[in-house]
């Protein structure tokens, strides 16, 4: 009896260890015993192209305020994203303009930091209404 006292810590360890090597076992990415990981982005309004081909020279103006013009920069007339190259005098912070993308949810504008100056939506033939994160009204049109 007393073999077999000292053998059971032993014969518990070797179960536990040999549950352990099985290609059921949980990794943390490390193995190919799964599907590799994936990042997925959190689901938000999807992409379509906008009403109008975006490139091109556009004004931007604001209620109240002063207008400039802004060239917005395109891959192709049915990208959904892009670039903006502001020109001088714009209302509020629309200087510091760098970015555009489309979707569902409308035009937005973006500055440097990729931070949201404002949401658009179409307002006719090249024409887009909508008011910056603080509330202004602002129009961008040809």
């Amino acid at each position: 009896m007393a073999f077999r006292l000292n053998a059971l810590p032993a014969i518990v360890c070797a179960s536990m260890l040999a549950a352990c090597s099985g290609g059921d076992r949980m990794t943390l990415g490390s193995g190919s015993d799964g599907p590799p990981a994936t990042n997925v982005a959190p689901a938000g309004p999807a992409a379509k192209p906008p009403p109008v081909n975006m490139a091109g020279r556009w004004t931007l103006s604001a209620t109240g305020s002063t207008s400039c013009g802004m060239t917005f920069g395109a891959n192709s007339p049915d990208t959904t994203e892009g670039t903006i190259a502001p020109g001088g005098g714009c209302p509020f912070n629309f200087f510091t303009s760098r970015k555009w993308s489309f979707t569902e949810a409308g035009l937005t504008l973006r500055d440097h930091n990729a931070q949201a100056l404002a949401e658009l939506v179409p307002a006719g033939p090249n024409r887009f209404e909508g008011k910056t994160g603080a509330g202004q009204d602002v129009a961008l049109s040809r």
